[in-house]
């Protein structure tokens, strides 16, 4: 079983909750604790976030509450009315994302009807803020997230994985059925990129002297997702013919294998240049292999004869060689003009894989 970094921090911001519940001495601390679990956050700006809407939404959850148990008293069909109202107000509110732990709210401030009402009402809704507080405090001091080295990471493993099988099939070593089944996979990572990408760009810059940085960073890596996307349509698209590349004339079969050998090592060496764990000067003998001109002159001097003409179905896997080989260009020219520009600034913490 791997423990993550969120998994951690739920369990520090519960204890936190609970104990800061009792130096307050507040009755009931689980209700922080609840709230605290609802609260957590995978970055510090979502949790700012949170805050301020779980205290628009909890106030609201809050108010709705003494109001009715005030006016008809806490009678299960009036707690299950107000729910409604409380969930309606918030859609209403566009902060769709408090309203479990504003229900939370409603339910235990509802729970008993005594005479101090009011002051018993206040104490609960200081407890489930207290909760919220508490994860904000532990996802700002507790191992804050690396989403720029989470994000390079599944980058590079994503990529590595999609190279693979692409040399695979061009050597006919590849299963069919076992590449099938690592394609689902691979779209799941996909995903994951995209969930890290959009974490990454959320994070904070506090120096304007960073901002130039972050912002062509995220350039850069937008251009690192995009272009392993576009490797993995060329994986597919392999897939897909993979019979009609097998039956394909030998010379063309070496031709595609040697064009495909050049782009994936150059692919892998952009992600090693962005990290300098390769020589710039080495790079640049493979430029020669995403010429999109010279690799479609080659492919096109297979059509030109009678008996090649049956092998036209394979134009999108060449489309999208084509395509793949000008993401790389563009991709080479981003990491040659980032580096120009921050040096300084081109180290990412590779040390760090922690999952959140």
């Amino acid at each position: 079983m791997k423990l993550g970094a969120r998994m951690i921090k739920t369990g520090l911001a519960i204890s936190l909750s609970i104990y800061l519940a009792m130096l307050f001495q507040l009755d009931q601390p689980v209700y922080a604790a609840i709230a605290a679990t609802f609260a957590i956050q995978p970055s510090i700006y979502r949790s700012y976030q949170t805050i301020l809407e779980q205290v628009q939404g909890n106030l609201v959850g809050a108010l709705f509450a003494i109001i009715f148990v005030i006016l008809l008293g806490n009678n299960p069909f009036v707690i299950g009315f107000v729910v409604v109202l409380v969930i309606a107000a918030h859609l209403k509110m566009k902060i769709e994302k408090t309203i479990p732990l504003s229900i939370v709210t409603v339910i235990v401030i509802m729970e008993s009807h005594t005479e101090n009402f009011i002051g018993f009402a206040v104490d609960r809704f200081l407890l489930i803020m207290l909760g919220v507080l508490s994860a904000f405090l532990v996802n700002l001091v507790f191992m804050p997230p690396k989403y720029e080295t989470k994000l390079y990471y599944k980058i590079s493993d994503h990529t590595d994985e999609i190279i693979k099988w692409i040399r695979m099939i061009t050597r006919h070593a590849s299963e069919h059925s076992a590449i099938k089944e690592d394609l689902t996979h691979l779209k799941e990572n996909r995903f994951k990129m995209d969930q890290y990408y959009l974490l990454y760009k959320e994070e904070r810059t506090y120096f304007r002297s960073n901002k130039y940085s972050k912002t062509r960073k995220l350039v850069l890596y937008r251009q690192m997702i995009h272009t392993t996307n576009k490797a993995l349509e060329l994986l597919k698209s392999l897939h897909s013919h993979e019979n009609e590349l097998y039956n394909m004339p030998e010379p063309l079969q070496e031709l595609i294998q040697l064009k495909l050998d050049g782009l994936t090592n150059f692919h892998e060496q952009m992600l090693l240049k962005y990290t300098d764990k390769i020589r710039a000067q080495h790079t640049l003998e493979m430029d020669a292999e995403i010429n999109k001109k010279a690799l479609m002159k080659c492919i096109m001097t297979y059509y030109n004869s009678p008996e090649n003409e049956e092998w036209i179905e394979l134009f999108p896997v060449f489309a999208l060689i084509i395509d793949y080989s000008d993401q790389l260009e563009h991709l080479n020219t981003l990491v040659e003009s980032f580096k120009n520009y921050h040096q300084d600034d081109s180290e990412v913490q590779l040390d760090q894989r922690l999952e959140n």
